[in-house]
């Protein structure tokens, strides 16, 4: 059954019920006119102004040519010409509103098929639909939970339409105006096409309207991963509990055990190196020597400040710090780095490259945009670029763990740690031609902390390059270990850093949304985290391998059946395990 009228907006109460479409016999339309609501008919007023028009033109036409005959200035009127031509502008407005809306009239009736699907269901069936009756009280005791309602027939509607290909499914946010119902619709035409339940994904419990636009198209439901807490750790001064979100067993438990080891021995340190998010735009010249001109141009110390006003015009936080070019052929590459205050700073970064572009184009004709981004900036790939000049926060974080740390909670010795991390971490990973990859596991604690506050996984990538230093020290007795990340991308604005969920792992750090007193320290202490997160995670995990309990404390936590605070009490336990 078709729908006739869309209702947008329920009427207020107490005012007139909305004029329903009236049907003609075997279903057929009859449309409701605009002109329905005037007091006369419509021939009528179409009539009248017609005829004002009319006389009102004709008068005035005659008027006119008389002044000219006469040499009279056609600015001067009458009180006659007067009402002549404020009769001739009112019935113009009449007819060409009138004959407007018509048109817009027609062409709506003949969209309707297509949008009738937009009809606000709640309204209709808080007007059709009875109450519910009320839970009887077996239920309200804990009773089995009934069986879902049927979808309304509404929505039954525009499923068969998204399955039928009549109604785009990217279309249902915006022209139904709820996303949770657009979801749900979704979903159901999702399920319907592959034959798929979905049982194990859940629908309710999230704010759809939260990610609309920002963060994920064309959802269909939301995975649920859990959440643990590694801490405390001690970080220059502050004490610090870390939240990972991770399906791999093991991961927290080690990390915690890290965090131990470096709190017992007097907490880790660090300082922040660089602060610069990066894009590269790609052009190209007619020559070789034109990019060459345009490169001495961008790298001349005279220009900079220049092409800082032009560049910072795009944000109050965006500041332009440098321009490094690289030239392949005639094709330039502009690797423009600026800092971002709180925001991790892509789009930030991406729009001041385009002032500068567009501010190029003027002096530089020739030159044809490629792309915004030409690779050089990298972004989500690993890159030497990166690992050597850095991108977003570069940071060095370090610890001195004594000896009775590492016997008593890493279950090891100095020396042991110190020979495998040469062996394993830097000439192992140089065998395999590692690039940024002289580390046990960062990825494993980066890509945790960056899924439970909001972050993007995929920028794992290159925040994860790492270098894990360890020596020896005080005569051999104590231990030295510091993790060196030239790229770690952070923000605590902006992207998925505002969900309800993440949001809650950010205000745990201390860290939520921006510093306004200190623009940029709150990504800045997030970035120091990361790093002594992945301090304690790559000292727990050598420790494992150097003392051969790697396999055992994975079977433990990835197969074993036993209580998990049970097994995480016993690898933090001060007393030796007995094997």
């Amino acid at each position: 059954m078709a729908m006739e009228v869309r209702h947008r907006v329920p009427p207020p109460h107490g005012s007139a019920p909305r004029r329903q479409p009236a049907t003609g016999g075997e279903g057929e339309r009859v449309r409701v006119q605009a002109g329905d609501a005037l007091p006369l008919p419509i021939r009528h007023t179409n009539l009248i102004f017609s005829a004002l028009f009319a006389v009102s033109l004709v008068y005035l036409m005659r008027r006119w040519r008389e002044k000219i005959r006469s040499s009279t200035p056609l600015h001067v009127v009458s009180l006659a010409e007067i009402f002549a031509i404020c009769g001739l502008v009112a019935s113009l407005i009449y007819l060409l509103s009138f004959f407007g809306i018509a048109f817009v009239q027609s062409v709506v009736s003949n969209s309707d098929d297509e949008e009738d699907f937009i009809i606000d269901s709640r309204h209709k069936q808080a007007r059709a639909a009875p109450p519910p009756p009320a839970p009887a009280p077996c239920a309200l005791l804990g009773s089995p939970a009934a069986a879902p309602e049927k979808m309304p027939e509404e929505d039954e509607e525009i499923v068969a339409a998204v399955v039928a290909g009549k109604i785009p499914s990217y279309v249902l946010e915006t022209r139904l105006g709820d996303c949770r119902r657009a979801a749900g619709i979704r979903r159901e035409a999702l399920r319907r096409i592959t034959g798929r339940d979905m049982d194990g994904l859940p629908l309710d419990g999230f704010d759809y309207a939260s990610i609309l636009g920002q963060c994920c198209e064309l959802p269909v439901g939301y995975v649920q991963l859990p959440v643990g807490v590694a801490g405390p750790l001690l970080l220059d001064g502050r004490r610090l509990y870390v939240p990972m979100a991770t399906t791999e067993g093991c991961l927290v438990a080690s990390t915690n055990r890290g965090c131990k080891a470096i709190a017992e021995s007097g907490g880790a340190s660090s300082v922040v190196l660089k602060d610069g998010m990066t894009r590269a735009p790609a052009v190209r010249f007619p020559s070789a020597r034109r990019a060459a001109e345009l490169k001495a141009f961008l790298e001349d110390p005279a220009n900079f400040d220049t092409l800082a006003v032009v560049f910072n015009r795009s944000s109050r936080f965006g500041r332009l710090q440098g321009v490094k070019c690289a030239i392949a052929g005639r094709n330039l590459y502009m690797r423009f780095s600026c800092s971002t205050g709180d925001a991790m700073g892509m789009n930030m970064v991406s729009k001041g490259v385009q002032n500068v572009l567009d501010y190029l184009q003027a002096d530089f004709p020739d030159m044809d945009v490629i792309s915004i981004s030409g690779n050089f900036c990298s972004d989500k790939k690993s890159a030497a670029v990166n690992w050597i000049d850095g991108r977003g926060k570069s940071v060095v974080c370090e610890a001195v763990i004594k000896e009775e740390v590492v016997k008593k909670v890493l279950k090891t010795n100095v020396q042991a740690l110190v020979e495998l991390n040469v062996i394993k971490n830097l000439v192992g990973s140089a065998v395999a031609g590692a690039l940024g990859g002289f580390n046990a596991h960062a990825s494993n604690i980066v890509t945790a902390i960056f899924i439970a506050t909001g972050q993007d996984p995929a920028q794992n990538v290159e925040s994860s390059q790492c270098i894990t230093m360890l020596e020896a020290i005080n005569d051999g007795k104590d231990l030295h270990i510091s993790v060196t990340m030239p790229s770690i991308e952070v923000g605590t604005v902006g992207g998925g850093t505002q969900l309800a969920s993440q949001s809650a792992c950010l205000d745990l750090l201390g860290v939520k949304g921006a510093n306004r007193e200190s623009p940029g320290s709150n990504a800045r202490l997030l970035a120091t985290v990361v790093a002594s997160a992945v301090l304690a995670g790559e000292l727990s995990l050598i420790s494992a391998q150097a003392a051969g309990h790697l396999v055992q404390s994975h079977m433990k936590y990835n197969r074993s059946s036993k209580d998990l605070s049970k097994a995480l009490a016993e690898a933090t336990a001060d007393k030796p395990k007995k094997c």
